[in-house]
């Protein structure tokens, strides 16, 4: 699984922080995580700390906050992913049918009007 930030993927100058390149044993390994650290133990999840994650221009971080405002970044190095539980359980449920079986589709991990999508693709498309 790899991780990257694309700039400006659109005439609205929208951007994405980008997991792709994976298959559905990797998919349940993050899926599961973010269950985990975020959900049940409310703590962080720095996604430079995940083994089969290659950070390739940015590091994530995704961690609990009181509304949801999506990816922020003041330096499009570091990302934080700032949602509520009830926006990672919705989360949870759009990873799963990439944890059922291998998928060439992608889907936008949350719905929010923000400038930094999050994209998940096994084949890094959209």
């Amino acid at each position: 699984m790899e991780l990257d930030f694309i700039n400006n993927v659109n005439e609205f100058d929208e951007s994405v922080v980008r997991l792709y390149n994976f298959k559905r044993d990797e998919a349940i390994l993050f899926r599961d995580l973010i269950q985990i650290v975020i959900i049940e133990n409310n703590t962080r999840l720095d996604l430079s700390s995940i083994s089969f994650i290659e950070n390739r221009n940015c590091n994530l971080i995704l961690g609990l906050f009181k509304t949801d405002e999506g990816i922020l970044s003041s330096d499009h190095k570091t990302f934080y992913c700032a949602l509520t539980k009830e926006a990672y359980i919705t989360m949870i449920s759009l990873l799963d049918p990439f944890c059922i079986k291998d998928r060439k589709g992608y889907q936008y991990l949350y719905d929010i009007d923000n400038p930094i999508d999050f994209l998940f693709s096994p084949a890094g498309s959209w």
